[in-house]
């Protein structure tokens, strides 16, 4: 006998349909977008994860702007240690949250120096003890740097889109990523979150606007 309130949905059927969908998705956004790539600037890993840090609430073309210039200055790994805080929160005080991201940056050089030797680790539990680095960070950082895929990125725009897409009812980004890698082929982690935030730059961005008029609204 169903339970008041309880769903009469068969979860496993719910479950085929679910992943059905996001197949579906897949395959239009691969018409869309082929091969997207992180928009952001580096010449090497610790870099990339500066660039990613910064990034926070922060758009990608404004983080290029900034790390222009960051990256001339500050060339080394050891050059991060030695950065006086304050004149580093004016150096990247164009990306917002200039305070908690001067912290976490010289914080995690201090990390990376002493813990794994000046080289990022290739873990998501040795990167999640870096300060400053939740698992999207992570994920993006070990996609690039090492083409370890442990997970899915899960972004404002991912966050976004996969609720309106149907593909979780989470808000919380790690349950997000939990019902994403259930419906998501493995080898395509990476490119989902690259194509959902070229598909919310680009056709359906969080301000209000005709969602019918959106190439995946009838997905």
């Amino acid at each position: 006998m169903k339970r008041r309130g309880q769903s009469s949905r068969d979860p496993v059927a719910e479950l085929t349909e679910k992943k059905a969908r996001a197949l579906a998705i897949l395959r239009a956004l691969k018409k869309l977008f082929p091969d997207p790539k992180m928009q952001l600037n580096y010449s090497n890993n610790w870099e990339l994860l500066v660039a990613v840090v910064l990034s926070a609430q922060c758009t990608d073309k404004k983080v290029n702007e900034v790390t222009a210039s960051l990256f001339k200055k500050y060339r080394k790994l050891d050059d991060y240690l030695k950065a006086k805080p304050r004149e580093f929160e004016k150096d990247i005080k164009p990306t917002g949250f200039y305070h908690s991201k001067t912290k976490n940056i010289l914080a995690a050089a201090g990390v990376v120096k002493e813990k794994f030797g000046g080289r990022l680790p290739k873990t998501m539990d040795e990167m999640l003890a870096i300060p400053g680095v939740g698992r999207k960070t992570a994920n993006v950082v070990l996609w690039n740097a090492y083409g370890v895929v442990s997970g899915i990125a899960v972004d404002t725009h991912v966050r976004r889109l996969s609720r309106l897409l149907g593909l979780t009812k989470h808000s919380d980004p790690d349950k997000i990523e939990k019902d994403l890698e259930v419906v998501i082929p493995k080898k395509e982690w990476p490119y989902i979150t690259y194509a959902l935030i070229q598909y919310g730059r680009e056709y359906c961005p969080a301000r209000s606007h005709d969602h019918s008029a959106c190439p995946l609204s009838k997905k």
